[in-house]
C-alpha cells in the first residue's frame, strides 16, 4: 500500500492535504490546553471530523448537525456524513 502512488494515477504521493486538514484542530488543541475529560475529547474528536467532512463536501455545517441533533431527539437515525447521501 506503501507504493500505491506510483501504480494508481491520481493518489498523491504526499500526506499534505491530510495535515493541512488537521492544523487547525491541532492549533484549537494547543490555544485551549485541550479538554478536561475523556468525554471531552471525544466530543472534539467528533465534531471537527464531521465539520471537515461537511466542509470538504461543501455542505452546510449548521444544517447538518441541526438535522444530525433533531434525528436524535426523535430517535431517528443520524444524517450521513458520507458524500452523495
Amino acid at each position: 500500500a506503501l507504493w500505491t502512488f506510483v501504480y494508481t494515477e491520481g493518489v498523491e504521493p504526499t500526506n499534505n492535504l491530510a495535515e493541512r486538514d488537521l492544523r487547525h484542530a491541532v492549533i484549537w488543541r494547543k490555544t485551549s490546553f485541550g479538554t478536561q475529560s475523556e468525554d471531552g475529547s471525544r466530543f472534539v474528536e467528533r465534531i471537527l471530523t464531521a465539520v471537515m467532512s461537511l466542509r470538504k463536501q461543501e455542505r452546510n455545517v449548521l444544517d447538518a448537525l441541526t438535522a444530525s441533533l433533531e434525528a436524535h431527539l426523535h430517535g431517528a437515525p443520524a444524517p450521513s456524513l458520507l458524500p452523495g447521501t
